[in-house]
């Protein structure tokens, strides 16, 4: 797995690529995610356009992430799931934890309600 990280408008914006299955992969995107929230970064969008794969462990860490920002009254958006990771968001329930958007300004608008 690859991600990207970018900070824009007091969002974290992770962009994952290839598999999500926990590892070392979840130590990274913890230490991101914790300098982020320390820096009163309340918002997360992950981008999941390029996620092939996740299994339990990618999903554990995607709840770790989503509890850390929650515990701080932020919240995190997954965006543009794949046909595939649409399906094992549904038949695991996360569909109705997560928040699914397809794009950064719908974010915004979601933001604004």
């Amino acid at each position: 797995m690859n991600f990207a990280q970018e900070i824009k408008s007091n969002t974290l914006i992770l962009r994952i690529s290839g598999d999500l299955i926990g590892e070392d992969t979840g130590t990274r995107l913890m230490e991101v995610v914790n300098d982020a929230v320390g820096h009163q970064v309340l918002t997360c969008i992950i981008d999941i356009s390029q996620l092939r794969y996740i299994n339990s462990s990618g999903i554990g860490v995607l709840i770790t992430l989503l509890t850390k920002f929650r515990n701080k009254g932020g919240e995190v958006y997954l965006m543009n799931p794949s046909e595939s990771v649409k399906k094992l968001l549904a038949i695991t329930k996360l569909n109705a934890i997560f928040q699914v958007v397809s794009s950064e300004e719908e974010v915004i608008e979601v933001r604004k309600k």
